[in-house]
Order: structure tokens, then C-alpha cells, then sequence
């Protein structure tokens, strides 16, 4: 996934994420702020052994919406 895909459903895709993956914080969301490499540095910082599942999650999400947006 590319930066632009995962800032332009960002705001969607945070109040998915904090149902989902509950140790998200505002903070950590406020700090990643739609940047993927910001948040996949939040990712490791809450789920350091989790983090690809999380990533692969993330992914999926963005595959999903992207297909549903066709």
C-alpha cells in the first residue's frame, strides 16, 4: 500500500482500527495521523509481537475498501 492510499481512507480506517486492535490510543492515532510510516511505527510500539498481524490486517482493510469503492 502507498502513502496517498492510506491517508485518503484514514478517517475511516482509525475508528475501524481502534474497534478491532483496542491498545490504540487517541495519541497513538493523533501521532500517526494518516502517515503509514508513522503508523507502522505506533504498530510496533503497541503490538511489537503482533505487528504483522496487524500490518496484514491494515492491508486487508485498504484491499477491501479500495475494491468496495469501485
Amino acid at each position: 500500500m502507498n502513502s496517498d492510499q492510506f491517508k485518503g481512507g484514514w478517517k475511516q480506517f482509525k475508528g475501524e482500527l481502534k474497534k478491532k486492535w483496542g491498545q490504540f490510543t487517541d495519541d497513538d492515532l493523533t501521532e500517526a495521523e494518516g502517515s503509514y510510516d508513522k503508523f507502522l511505527g505506533v504498530v510496533q510500539k503497541r503490538y511489537g509481537d503482533r505487528k504483522d498481524e496487524v500490518r496484514q490486517w491494515t492491508d486487508d482493510w485498504y484491499s477491501k475498501h479500495e475494491r468496495d469503492e469501485i
